[in-house]
């Protein structure tokens, strides 16, 4: 399948999804949506892979909404009733079936995540960004808008209330250090290390269970609203099925035979 605003590769078991508009910092336009949603439904339905990087080409990973796309339709419904719609048919379900994938997902940001931007980015279950790459939430100070695509959701659980409710309010900008620092992501490295990182810890998650990311997802999401009683219970249910599995009979195997598990 060809796109002309995105760039799917896969290799290996590893699909490398390039949001490729560096003219407008791979603003969210809403072709180049439909797109990923195409390239997350092809690679969705395929058995070979094991892993999917999210990147951008140019001086940014996204630049979040094309804001330049906007206006109202004089005759028809405003400007806030398009783009709720908008939201509800493509850019919401576009969130949602990056982090239902069933399989893991790294974020590679190699520049300005920004607004929507980096609530995709930030969708990922590990993130890794170049040093001078930076999130920035600029919602509130900028549109007098709320954070989006899932920002109120993420910022909160990734770095607590205080934090995100600063970042959100001041728009400050949250560099690659920073962003380790405060648990916004995962790593940071050179820029020039970027990609050679991000392959690395693919090939890590392809070698590991198939169904790692998918069962952790929905612990961790479960244990936000759960009491410790109901989150040991859910363990020890999960646990059963789990151990009865081929994977940790490998697993177990390698263990005694001091190697590697083939998963």
């Amino acid at each position: 399948m060809s796109y002309e605003r995105i760039h799917l590769a896969i290799e290996e078991g590893i699909a490398t999804l390039t949001l490729d508009q560096p003219k407008t910092m791979n603003a969210m336009s809403v072709p180049l949506q439909e797109e990923v949603r195409d390239a997350l439904q092809e690679i969705r339905s395929r058995d070979d892979i094991k892993v999917l990087i999210l990147t951008g080409t140019g001086k940014a990973f996204c630049s979040g909404a094309d804001l330049g796309s906007m206006s109202p339709d004089s005759d028809g419904p405003s400007l806030g009733i398009q783009v709720k719609n908008l939201m509800e048919d493509l850019s919401n379900p576009m969130a949602l079936e990056l982090r239902d994938l069933p399989f893991p997902v790294v974020s590679a940001v190699n520049g300005a995540a920004a607004g929507a931007g980096a609530s995709i980015a930030l969708a990922a279950d590990i993130v890794v960004a170049g040093k001078s790459a930076y999130f920035l939430f600029p919602f509130i100070p900028k549109l007098g808008i709320l954070p989006d695509l899932g920002a109120t959701w993420i910022l909160p659980r990734l770095i607590g209330r205080a934090r995100a409710m600063a970042v959100s309010l001041l728009g400050e900008r949250m560099y690659g250090d920073d962003a380790v620092r405060d648990g916004l992501i995962w790593k940071a490295v050179p820029d020039e290390d970027l990609q050679s990182e991000a392959i690395a810890i693919a090939r890590r998650l392809a070698a590991g269970p198939n169904h790692a990311a998918p069962e952790l997802r929905q612990a961790f999401d479960r244990a936000d609203t759960a009491t410790l009683a109901e989150q040991l219970a859910y363990e020890a249910e999960r646990q059963q099925g789990l151990i009865d599995s081929p994977t940790f009979q490998e697993g177990v195997m390698a263990f005694l035979e001091k190697r590697e598990p083939r998963f």
